[in-house]
C-alpha cells in the first residue's frame, strides 16, 4: 500500500515561527509614515496594533517562540497533513511527484487561523477588547471571528461587497462565531462614504475595506486593527506551515524541487515558502513560485514602488509590487487574491530574484481544480486553485522535457462555502478577466511619488 498522508504527532509540532528578516541577503526596505514620509516608529503604529505585534513586525530575531496559549488552540487542527497526490499524478499522467500541504483542516477551513489566533491572543494580552478587520473572500474574517471568540474579543468585519454577495455562508460563519460583518464600502466610515459618493454601485475591494477597518480602529481606544496578510508579523505566524512541511517531506524521504503557493497579499505563499527560502539562502536549489490571477496581476505586471496599503491612504507607505491603491480588480471568485499590493518581504524576494511569479485566468485554474477534486477528492478554495494549476503546469512541463520533478504546493483551504464559484464554472458562465494595459495605467496613476 502506498503512503498517502504524512502526519506529525502533536509533540513534534514546531514550537517557533521563522522570521526571514534574520536571513535576508539585503535588509528590508523601510516602511514610511504616510504624513512625514520618514521611517515609521513603533509609536506611529501603536494606535492600531498592540506592542507585542509591533515588536514582531520589526524584530531581526530568527525564531520567535509560539506561546503555549496559542499552541493550545493550534492543536485543534495542527499539525496539518501533508499528502502525496498519487491520484492526481495518475490523472494527469505525469512522471513527477506532487505533494500538497493541506490547510483546509482548520476550523475556518483555511490557513488564516495560523495568524488569527496569535493576533487575537496578543491583543487580549495587551488589554484590548475589540478588533476591526477587512476580508476579501471571507476566509480571513471567519478566521478572526473564530479566534476572537476564543479569546473573548469582539470582531467587526468589513467584507468586500462582491464577496459579501457571492459568499453568503462565509458571512454566516463570521456571525456564528460572534462577529459583525458589513458589505464594504459602507456608509459607516468616512472612507466608505467617500467611495460611495464616487460610485454608489461599487463592488468594493480589499483596499477600500482596509481603509474602513483602519479608520474605525484609529478612532477608538479600546479597538485595534487586525490584518490577514501583507505585514511581516502575519507572514511570520504562517511559517508554521513550511516548518511542518520540511519535517513531513523528510518523513516521506523526499525534497521538493519546486514549491508553489497562490498569492494575494502573500500570507499562504510565504507561510510555505519562507522556511524553504532559508534553506535556499544556505545553498539549496529550490524554485519557489507565487501564483496569482490575471485579473489582479500584482507581481507579474505591477510596479515595485512605495504605495499605500489601502484606498484612503491611511496606512503607512510600503515598498511593494503594486497596481496602485486606487486599482479596482474585476469581481473574480478568488476574492482573497483581489488585492492591489503585496507583502513587502515577498515583493523584495521577487525583486531580488529569489522567487518567481506566474498568473493565470480563472477558467483554466478551475479546470485544474476539477481534475484535482475528481482525483484527490478534496474540493479546493478558488484561491488554492491557482496553486493546483501551477503544479499541473510544472508537472507537464517536466514531462515534456523528459524530467521528473518533485513538486510541493500549499492547498490553502477548502471550497465548501464557495460552491457558487463552481456552479458558475460548471454552467459555463465563468468569464476570464485579463486586463488591458490601459486599465493598469489608470491604477498606476494613483501610486504616490516618493
Amino acid at each position: 500500500m502506498k503512503t498517502t498522508k504524512y502526519l506529525l504527532n502533536e509533540k513534534d509540532m514546531p514550537r517557533n515561527w521563522y522570521n526571514i528578516m534574520a536571513d535576508m541577503p539585503n535588509p528590508p526596505e523601510a516602511v514610511l509614515h504616510p504624513g512625514t514620509k520618514k521611517p515609521v516608529t513603533p509609536e506611529d503604529l501603536s494606535p492600531i496594533f498592540p506592542m507585542s505585534l509591533i515588536e514582531q513586525e520589526v524584530t531581526s530575531q530568527r525564531f520567535i517562540p509560539i506561546p503555549d496559549e496559542v499552541m493550545d488552540v493550534y492543536s485543534l487542527w495542527r499539525p496539518a497533513p501533508l499528502y502525496r497526490a498519487h491520484q492526481l499524478e495518475k490523472a494527469i499522467k505525469t512522471n513527477s511527484k506532487i505533494y500538497y500541504k493541506y490547510e483546509g483542516v482548520s476550523p475556518a477551513g483555511s490557513h488564516k487561523p495560523n495568524t488569527a489566533v496569535p493576533q487575537a491572543y496578543y491583543n487580549k494580552k495587551d488589554g484590548f477588547t475589540k478588533l476591526t478587520t477587512e476580508t476579501g473572500a471571507g476566509q480571513w474574517g471567519s478566521a478572526l471571528s473564530f479566534a476572537g471568540n476564543y479569546f473573548g474579543l469582539h470582531v467587526k468585519v468589513y467584507m468586500v461587497k462582491i464577496s459579501y454577495e457571492q459568499k453568503p455562508y462565509r458571512r454566516s460563519m463570521i456571525e456564528t462565531w460572534g462577529g459583525e460583518v458589513y458589505p464594504s464600502p459602507t456608509d459607516k466610515t468616512e472612507s466608505g462614504r467617500a467611495v460611495l459618493a464616487k460610485d454608489p454601485n461599487s463592488i468594493g475591494s480589499l483596499g477600500i475595506a482596509i481603509s474602513e477597518a483602519v479608520e474605525e480602529a484609529a478612532q477608538n481606544k479600546d479597538t485595534n486593527y487586525s490584518l490577514g496578510s501583507v505585514l511581516n508579523h502575519v507572514l511570520l505566524h504562517q511559517t508554521i506551515i513550511g516548518e511542518e512541511a520540511i519535517l513531513q517531506m523528510k518523513m516521506a524521504g523526499d525534497d521538493p524541487d519546486i514549491i508553489i503557493g497562490c498569492h494575494g497579499g502573500g500570507s499562504n505563499f510565504a507561510g510555505l515558502a519562507f522556511p524553504y527560502l532559508r534553506e535556499k539562502f544556505a545553498g539549496k536549489n529550490y524554485r519557489l513560485i507565487a501564483v496569482e490571477p490575471k485579473a489582479c496581476p500584482t507581481l507579474t505586471r505591477g510596479k515595485y514602488e512605495y504605495d499605500f496599503g489601502d484606498v484612503a491612504g491611511l496606512t503607512p507607505l510600503i515598498k511593494m509590487y503594486t497596481l496602485g491603491h486606487d486599482f479596482m480588480p474585476p469581481g473574480i471568485h478568488a476574492g482573497g487574491l483581489r488585492y492591489h499590493g503585496a507583502s513587502p518581504l515577498t515583493s523584495q524576494m521577487l525583486k531580488e530574484g529569489y522567487i518567481e511569479a506566474q498568473s493565470y485566468e480563472q477558467g483554466e485554474v478551475f479546470q485544474s481544480a476539477l481534475v484535482f477534486a475528481r482525483s484527490e477528492g478534496i474540493l479546493p478554495a478558488p484561491e488554492s486553485n491557482h496553486a493546483i494549476h501551477a503544479a499541473v503546469v510544472e508537472a507537464r512541463k517536466a514531462d515534456q522535457e523528459g524530467k521528473s520533478k518533485t513538486i510541493l504546493f500549499n492547498l490553502s483551504g477548502h471550497g465548501h462555502v464557495d460552491m457558487a464559484a463552481y456552479t458558475s464554472f460548471l454552467s459555463g458562465k465563468m468569464a476570464d478577466s485579463a486586463l488591458p494595459e490601459s486599465v493598469l495605467e489608470e491604477g498606476f496613476a494613483s501610486i504616490p511619488k516618493i
